[in-house]
């Protein structure tokens, strides 16, 4: 079938030529997935405020005057309702609302998002977020104190965060091919770590003082960010002539002929289209290696995001630093995962074997994860070192199945002709994986209670989990 492509779906901003284009839109996705990433970080920054080590204000209290009472109590110190007992449980199941909403949402995305152009679907989810993620600081402006409030918060922004991902995989893999796709995706998958680096700085600089703000300024940084996709991107690439040509007839994207021109499917909804998508998903799900890398990223993920959420509150607590201090020195794991996301690419592509690559870096994060668990031991230079090897080899294997194995799976040549195939794999595996990722916080909230060792016990199981049914990809 062919179509027109409206005027009014493209982007208002067009200020390059297609040559330069796909530099552009490689840069563009990735400060637009940094953006989602910085703005999930700052709950785990948060978390030690919001219930503080009282007994360490007590000695601070004590040593300015040693004539002066004891005057801090829990609920003096934290903000309610964190400030009970269970407080481990009640932070972990805020994790679990957003990362639970998140996996649910993710198959749902791939079905609305591939019936609207990927530059409105993503701006959407992009103001949304920020309205969510500044609604959560806006509860420390108002004293808000009800748990319900943060859960409903956790909740819509872990739904409308879905919209991210398919899109901008999808996106990026339309505008470059297989050729050096590890090496590449690599690169461009840093996003992740370098937005939980600045979402880490920028909810620190403010948590003692005005922790609303750590929530706020990654709120509007997201929504800004959503306004800049609207102006500026394009979902795949084009030809000026075509682009600017009102009347040029385009394939779809059902076609298998080379794309020219700006291409928009608009929205089906008959019984034949419902068909031809379900068609779409038992032909991903029977793609070889996308259950065994959506079961292997489920595993790996669980261990990626419970430091993502946990990380600064360990290390709070067991080496007793504050908030912000915790907050800066967490930022360590994600520069190695930054390290190990590129290296995972560099060596798949050398070796032709992404599943090779991944299991042999499962293989050797396992003893580093116990290394780990024994943090507080250790001085500050074998910690940072620790820090650095530990986020290498667990977001390793977690950026290279979420990009290049993904792109690899979804433009497979038994695909050919089904460009919707991409998007559908991708939130096939995603979605698998942040299951992973809503179960391994909520279980450290829980088995944080009986000591942190019960939670890298946990983690290190995950990690064998995920080595075992990646090996059935090799």
């Amino acid at each position: 079938m062919l179509i027109n492509a409206p005027f009014s779906l493209l982007p208002p901003c067009v200020v390059l030529s297609p040559s330069r284009y796909r530099a552009f839109t490689f840069s563009l996705t990735f400060l637009l997935y940094t953006s989602f990433h910085l703005s999930r970080k700052p709950i785990s920054i948060v978390k030690s405020e919001l219930h503080k080590n009282c007994s360490a204000l007590n000695e601070l209290s004590t040593a300015s005057s040693s004539q002066l009472p004891n005057l801090h109590t829990a609920a003096e110190c934290s903000w309610k309702p964190f400030d009970k007992s269970n407080y481990k449980q009640l932070l972990g199941a805020m994790d679990y609302s957003f990362l639970c909403a998140y996996a649910v949402g993710m198959f749902l995305s791939g079905i609305i998002g591939e019936r609207l152009p990927i530059r409105l679907y993503l701006t959407f989810g992009m103001l949304m977020s920020g309205l969510f993620t500044c609604l959560f600081g806006l509860g420390y402006i108002y004293s808000i104190h009800s748990l319900g409030f943060y859960i409903f918060v956790q909740v819509a922004n872990g739904l409308v965060q879905t919209t991210g991902w398919p899109s901008v995989v999808t996106c990026i893999g339309n505008w470059f091919g297989k050729g050096r796709r590890g090496l590449i995706m690599g690169i461009w998958n840093s996003h992740t770590s370098v937005g939980n680096i600045l979402g880490s700085l920028i909810a620190g600089y403010w948590v003692s003082s005005n922790w609303g703000l750590s929530f706020i300024v990654p709120g509007l940084i997201i929504a800004a960010m959503g306004i800049i996709c609207f102006l500026f991107l394009i979902e795949r690439e084009y030809s000026l002539s075509g682009l600017f040509s009102l009347g040029n007839v385009l394939p779809s994207r059902e076609s298998s002929e080379p794309q020219v021109g700006f291409v928009y499917t608009m929205p089906f909804y008959s019984g034949e289209m419902y068909s031809f998508y379900l068609l779409t998903v038992c032909l991903s799900f029977s793609l070889q290696g996308v259950i065994e890398f959506s079961l292997c990223l489920l595993f790996a993920k669980l261990v990626s995001y419970t430091f993502l959420f946990w990380l600064p509150l360990y290390i709070t607590k067991t080496a007793h630093l504050d908030a912000k201090k915790a907050g800066d020195l967490s930022t360590l794991f994600d520069v190695g995962g930054i390290v190990g996301g590129i290296l995972a690419g560099v060596i798949s592509d050398k070796l032709g074997k992404r599943a090779t690559t991944c299991a042999v870096m499962l293989l050797l994060a396992a003893p580093i994860l116990y290394g780990f668990s024994m943090i507080s031991e250790f001085g500050l230079g074998p910690t940072i070192g620790m820090l650095l090897v530990c986020g290498g080899l667990v977001n390793g294997p977690y950026a290279l199945i979420t990009t290049a194995v993904a792109a690899d799976l979804g433009t497979h040549k038994s695909l050919k002709g089904n460009a919707r195939a991409l998007s559908t794999v991708t939130a096939i595996i995603d979605g698998t994986g942040s299951v992973g990722a809503a179960i391994g916080p909520l279980l450290a909230g829980v088995l944080s209670s009986q000591g942190w060792d019960q939670v890298f016990y946990m983690l290190m199981a995950a990690d064998f989990l995920a080595l075992l049914v990646g090996a059935d990809a090799c």
